[in-house]
């Protein structure tokens, strides 16, 4: 853990707060933008002077309350279709448009925001290279640090470096970004195995633990005893949904009972359907739609049904519940390998679609077994939570390192 001042009391007192801003580029889910949200809430928290600004991409960005000091900007949407090709989620544009106007817009936010540090999720050049004529002109002022946070596992190490080759992104990564946090440890997964970085690419990289969950203040949790299950954003969800509900009709005597987050992209249809299946097991399962504060879900559970991506993950560690992963595996390993290292380390348990079968049998074993597994805090490595901690105490050291622009 690097130690630096708590506070910003060395900075000229004219100068104007510290401003950081992060881009998430969010065409799918809610990963992104929730991990945004976290870092911003820990750093302006951390400094009372400091203000962070969102860029981000998610539809549902206004469903969430963000931290004092923190606020955001909705970029035009963009969605993924099936056959890995992106449309505009609303404009009437074609993709090449609304990247441009994307592009222009993160750059101008760059300029009247004039921010000291800048946060960028995972996609060193946005997406579509859209943010690249910020990374250019922040570059060019070197006023602005430039960091690219990547979470702890990106995908299978050949597939990553065929990916990152056609977007270009090591020569952006090398060019553009004075640090690189890893939001993990390396002795757990190395996210950038594969990548031919530099020797001095490399020095600029730091591990920072995983990022904590909130346990602050919490609301009153439902009657005890119950299981959660979350498939995250839920847009990808449905196959575990389905599998939790018919291991609940499959055996009448499941229990504890189980409630149900779908998430905000799980609806039409395939929600109608299940509303029917929860309504027809009568209080057994439970179920909404979103929840902004699933923090309270978590804190109250005996155990958690989810599937495998960072932010539920982070959860599950933070508030220290036994939990079961169904990890999807297309379009990327990325979950998989994530719960797969996890289990290995007696973080979690997981149910694999080769090994175990992703049948109602096998979620009721599993559903049952919570109760006796030990929380992920029995294995719990040092640092491993650390990640908001070393992410404020990084800005921290930023901060002092640069010349601040004096308040005009």
């Amino acid at each position: 853990m690097i130690t630096t001042p708590s506070t910003y009391s060395e900075r000229d007192a004219k100068s104007r707060g510290p401003r950081v801003m992060l881009y998430s580029h969010d065409t799918f889910g809610l990963g992104h933008l929730r991990r945004s949200r976290a870092l911003a809430g820990a750093i302006t928290a951390a400094d009372p002077t400091a203000s962070a600004l969102i860029l981000t991409g998610s539809p549902v960005a206004g469903r969430f309350d963000f931290p004092t000091r923190v606020d955001h900007m909705r970029l035009p949407g963009v969605i993924k279709r099936s056959d890995g090709s992106y449309a505009s989620r609303t404009m009437g544009m074609s993709i090449e448009e609304t990247t441009d106007l994307r592009s222009g817009l993160i750059l101008s936010m760059a300029e009247q925001y004039d921010p000291d540090v800048l946060i960028v999720d995972k996609e060193p050049t946005g997406f579509r290279g859209e943010l690249l004529p910020a990374l250019e002109q922040l570059a060019n002022q070197r006023r602005c640090k430039l960091v690219l946070g990547l979470r702890d596992v990106l995908d299978e190490p050949e597939v990553l470096a065929a990916e990152w080759e056609r977007k270009e992104a090591i020569a952006a990564t090398e060019r553009f970004y004075d640090e690189i946090w890893v939001y993990g440890l390396r002795s757990i997964y190395d996210p950038t195995q594969g990548l031919d970085l530099s020797a001095d690419v490399q020095a600029r990289m730091h591990w920072t633990g995983y990022l904590r969950r909130d346990l602050g203040r919490l609301d009153e949790p439902p009657e005890q005893p119950y299981v959660l299950i979350t498939p995250g954003g839920g847009g990808d969800g449905a196959m575990m949904v389905d599998l939790v509900l018919s291991a609940y009709e499959r055996d009448p005597q499941l229990a504890p009972r189980a409630i149900l987050v779908y998430g905000p992209f799980l609806s039409g249809e395939t929600r109608e359907a299940f509303e029917a299946r929860v309504e027809a097991l009568n209080g057994r399962v439970s179920a909404v739609g979103f929840e902004s504060r699933i923090e309270t879900l978590f804190s109250a559970a005996q155990g958690v049904v989810s599937m495998g991506g960072y932010n539920t993950f982070c959860e599950v560690l933070s508030f220290d519940r036994p939990a079961v992963i169904v990890p999807r595996t297309t379009p990327r390993l990325e979950q998989w390998i994530r719960a797969s290292r996890a289990e290995e380390l007696g973080l979690v348990a997981m149910l694999d679609e080769n090994r175990d079968g992703w049948t109602p049998e096998a979620m009721i074993r599993a559903i049952r077994k919570l109760a006796d597994q030990p929380s992920p805090s029995a294995a719990f490595s040092e640092g491993l939570l650390d990640g908001l901690d070393y992410v404020t105490e990084r800005v921290a050291a930023i901060l002092h390192e640069t010349p601040r622009k004096a308040a005009e």
